[in-house]
C-alpha cells in the first residue's frame, strides 16, 4: 500500500491567541479521528499552528481504504422459503436489493437459527475523495463561539481566510474549503516574508516554513521563547516572572520571535510590585524581572515579532508604551493612600452584593462577625479576625482595584500596612481570597483561614438561601469553587470546625433575609460534602472509597479526611475485600429482618462460631473504642480487620434465620453490632474488589 504525507493548512489573518490552541487541538484532532474511523492507517498527527495559521500534517497515510467484505443477512430461511421451497417475496426483494439471484445466497448457521447471507465487496475509497468532508466537518466541529464573514461571500470563520493548502505527498489536493480553491502557496512571516511561498510537499512544511520565518511548531516556538527570557534573565542578574499562561498566550501571538530587554523609571518601583507586575504581564504581555532576593527591578522582557536590524527602536518603542501604564497605576496608588481602608467600608454599602442579599456593606459586616465566631472556635485572635473581616472588601473602593481588578485583596494588605493596621489584619485580608484557584495557597494563619472561610460560607448560604443553586454547567457565583476551597482550608489546616455549626451561624448572619431552616442548613451541608468527591478524585483516591465514608456523613471536613485515608489504606489489607462482604451480606439480613433483639443474651448463643465471633468482637471492642476517640481510624480498622476469620466461620456453620424466634434474634443483634463497629468509621460494604 502506498503511503505518504499529508497538509492541510488554512491561511488566516490573525486569530485570537488565547483560542489558538484549542482551535488547532480541535481541528486536528477531527481529522485524526475521521480518518481512523474511515479505516485509513497512518503514523502520526501533529497540529502546526501560528497566529495566521491552522495546520495538521498526518504522517505516512495510506492512499487509500483496504478493499472489505461486508456481510449483508437477509430474511430467515423458514421465512424465505415457502412450504414447496419457492423464494418468498422478502427473499427476493432482500436478494434484489443486493443485486444478486437468490440461489446465489450464502447460509448463516447460528444457535438461534439460519439466515440467508450475502458477503458483499465494498470497495476502498482513495483517500483525496474523502479529505472535502473530512475538512468540512472538522471545520464545523471548531470551539467558535461567534463566528465571522467577510467579502462578499457567506462563509464564516473565527477570522478571514485567504490561502487553503492540501497536499498529499508533493500532489496537490484539488478541493475548495470556505469557497477557495487548495493550492500548494501559503503565506510566510508578514514582514520578514511577505510573498507567498510555494511548499513542496507536506513532508518539507515545518522546513519551508522556517526559512520564510515563520515556526509553526507551538512547542518549539515556546521553548525558543522561554530559552531567550532565561538567557537574558542570566545577563540581568535576575529572575523572570514567568508562567505557562503567559507563554502560552505569547507563543500564540508570534511567529519568529524574538526576546529584548527594556527597562523603566526607578521611581515606579514605589507602587507595590504585584500591580506593576500585573500590569505588565496582563496589559503588555511581558516578562518582569525580580531581583534574586525576590524585589522587582526597573527591567522587563518583552518578545518581539520582527527579527529588526535597529533592535533600540523596538525597545523604545516597548519602554514608551509602558510607561503611561506604570504612570496610571503611580497615581491611582498615590491617590488611595489618602483615604484610609477603613473609610472606604461606607461605600460598600452602595455596591450591590446580590438583589436579594444586599449591598457589599451588610456582607462585610457578616463576614466581620462570622470571622470574629469561627477565630474564637479556633482559640484565636478573634478580633483581628473580626477586623479584617470588615475590611476584607474595602479595597474594592479604591482606584487601583477598579482599575486592576485581579490585585484585589492584594491591595488591601499593602493599605492596611499603611494605614498601621497590624500584619495579622493585613495579611488576612489579602489571604482571605485564598485559595483562588486549583493548586493555590492557602492562608497561612488562623486569622486567614478564618476570613476566608467566613467570606465563602457567607456566598454559599445567601445564594442557597435565595434558591439560586448551581444547576448543569450555570454557578454564577462560582459556588463550586467556593465550597472546594472551604474543604481545602478545612482538611489541610487540620481544622476541627463542624460544617453544620459553620453553616447555621452564616444563616443566623443574614437575619430575616434569608430562612436559615434545618432544611437549608442541611441543603449547603450535603452540596459541601458533596464537593468531597472531585477533590478526593483528584488526589487519584476511589470513588468508592469516598461512598464509604459519605455514607456516614461525618460533618467535620478535617474528620471525613481522616476516615478517607484510613478507608483508602484498608481497602488495601488482606481482610478488606472478605470484609466488605461481609458487611454488605449483613446489611442485606437486617434490612430484611423483622425485629431484632436489642442486645446480645451470650445464654442465647449455641453454636460454636457464633459464641466465637462474640468473644472475638467483645476482644476488640474497647480498642476499636480507644482508637475512635483519638481519631485513628487507621488503628480502629486494624482492630477491626481481625475478626475476618469468625465472620467467615460465622457465615459457614451458622444459620441466621433459625427456627427459635429468640435464637434468631440474637443472632441479628450480633450482627448489628457487628455492623455497628465498622458504621463508626464508614460503611464499607460499599468497598468495590
Amino acid at each position: 500500500m502506498i503511503t505518504k504525507d499529508l497538509l492541510i493548512e488554512l491561511g488566516t489573518e490573525e486569530l485570537p491567541p488565547k483560542s489558538l490552541q484549542a482551535l488547532a487541538q480541535s481541528f486536528a484532532l477531527s481529522i485524526e479521528t475521521q480518518l481512523k474511523e474511515s479505516e485509513l492507517v497512518f503514523t502520526s498527527a501533529k497540529s502546526p499552528n501560528s497566529p495566521r495559521r491552522l495546520a495538521v500534517i498526518i504522517t505516512d497515510l495510506q492512499s487509500e481504504q483496504a478493499d472489505k467484505i461486508v456481510e449483508k443477512r437477509g430474511p430467515a430461511v423458514s421465512a424465505a422459503f415457502a412450504e414447496d421451497g419457492t423464494p418468498t417475496k422478502a427473499a427476493l426483494g432482500w436478494a434484489r436489493g443486493n443485486g444478486i439471484e437468490i440461489d446465489q445466497a450464502e447460509r448463516l448457521v447460528t444457535d438461534k437459527g439460519e439466515w440467508l447471507l450475502h458477503k458483499a465487496v465494498e470497495k476502498g475509497q482513495p483517500v483525496t475523495s474523502l479529505l472535502q468532508a473530512f475538512i468540512e466537518k472538522a471545520l464545523k466541529q471548531l470551539p467558535i463561539p461567534r463566528p465571522m464573514r467577510w467579502g462578499t461571500t457567506n462563509h464564516s470563520f473565527i477570522r478571514p481566510v485567504h490561502q487553503v493548502t492540501v497536499l498529499f505527498g508533493e500532489d496537490v489536493v484539488d478541493l475548495s474549503v470556505l469557497g477557495i480553491k487548495s493550492s500548494n502557496k501559503v503565506t510566510g512571516h508578514r514582514f520578514h516574508h511577505p510573498e507567498l511561498l510555494t511548499i513542496q510537499s507536506a513532508g518539507s512544511y515545518i522546513e519551508q516554513m522556517a526559512d520564510a520565518h515563520v515556526l509553526v511548531d507551538f512547542e518549539q516556538r515556546k521553548a525558543v521563547i522561554r530559552e531567550q527570557i532565561e538567557e537574558l534573565a542570566d545577563q540581568e542578574h535576575a529572575n523572570p516572572v514567568m508562567d505557562e499562561d503567559l507563554l502560552d498566550e505569547v507563543a500564540s501571538l508570534v511567529e519568529w520571535p524574538v526576546a529584548h530587554v527594556a527597562g523603566f523609571a526607578e521611581s515606579f518601583l514605589q507602587v507595590p510590585k504585584e500591580a506593576l507586575i500585573y500590569t505588565m504581564k496582563d496589559d503588555q504581555r511581558y516578562f518582569p524581572l525580580e531581583s534574586k532576593q525576590g524585589d522587582l527591578l526597573p527591567r522587563f522582557i518583552f518578545i518581539s515579532n520582527i527579527e529588526s536590524k535597529d533592535p533600540r527602536q523596538v525597545i523604545e518603542g516597548n519602554e514608551k508604551v509602558v510607561r503611561p501604564r506604570l504612570a496610571d497605576a503611580q497615581f491611582f496608588f498615590t491617590t488611595d493612600q489618602k483615604t484610609k481602608l477603613v473609610d472606604r467600608v461606607a461605600k460598600l454599602n452602595t455596591v450591590l452584593f446580590q438583589k436579594q442579599l444586599g449591598t457589599l456593606g451588610e456582607k462585610a459586616e457578616r463576614i466581620s462577625l462570622l470571622s470574629q465566631q469561627i477565630a474564637s472556635d479556633l482559640n484565636d485572635d478573634a478580633k483581628a479576625a473580626a477586623r479584617a473581616g470588615l475590611l476584607a472588601k474595602a479595597d474594592l473602593m479604591s482606584d487601583m482595584v477598579m482599575e486592576f481588578p485581579e490585585v484585589q485583596g492584594i491591595m488591601g494588605m499593602h493599605y492596611a500596612r499603611l494605614d498601621g493596621e497590624s500584619e495579622l489584619v493585613a495579611t488576612a485580608i489579602e489571604a482571605h481570597y485564598h485559595p483562588r484557584f486549583a493548586g493555590d495557597t492557602l492562608p497561612d494563619s488562623k486569622v486567614g483561614c478564618a476570613v476566608a472561610l467566613a467570606d465563602k460560607l457567607d456566598t454559599l448560604v445567601g445564594i442557597f438561601g435565595i434558591g439560586q443553586t448551581p444547576k448543569g454547567d450555570r454557578d454564577p457565583f462560582a459556588l463550586r469553587r467556593a465550597a472546594i476551597g472551604m474543604l481545602r482550608i478545612l482538611v489541610e489546616k487540620q481544622l476541627p470546625l463542624d460544617l453544620n455549626e459553620l453553616v447555621h451561624n452564616a444563616a443566623v448572619g443574614y437575619g430575616d433575609k434569608i430562612e436559615h431552616s434545618d432544611t437549608l442548613i442541611k441543603q449547603v451541608v450535603d452540596f459541601l460534602l458533596g464537593r468531597f468527591r472531585a477533590y478526593y478524585e483528584e488526589q487519584g483516591i476511589r470513588v468508592d472509597v469516598i461512598q464509604a465514608v459519605l455514607a456516614r456523613r461525618p460533618t467535620v471536613a478535617y474528620d471525613f479526611d481522616r476516615r478517607i485515608q484510613a478507608v483508602n489504606q484498608f481497602r488495601d489489607n488482606a481482610e478488606a475485600e472478605a470484609l466488605a462482604a461481609a458487611n454488605k451480606r449483613v446489611g442485606n439480613i437486617l434490612a430484611k429482618a423483622e425485629a431484632v433483639a436489642p442486645e446480645v443474651n451470650p445464654q442465647l448463643l449455641t453454636e460454636a462460631a457464633e459464641i466465637e465471633l462474640y468473644q472475638a468482637l467483645q476482644g476488640v471492642k474497647g480498642e476499636v473504642s480507644s482508637s475512635l476517640d483519638s481519631g485513628d481510624y487507621d488503628a480502629a480498622l486494624s482492630h477491626l480487620a481481625g475478626l475476618r476469620q469468625p465472620v467467615d466461620s460465622f457465615f459457614d456453620n451458622v444459620m441466621v434465620n433459625a427456627d427459635d424466634d429468640a435464637v434468631r434474634q440474637n443472632r441479628l443483634a450480633l450482627l448489628q453490632d457487628l455492623r455497628a463497629q465498622f458504621l463508626d468509621i464508614a460503611d464499607i460494604s460499599l468497598l468495590q474488589s
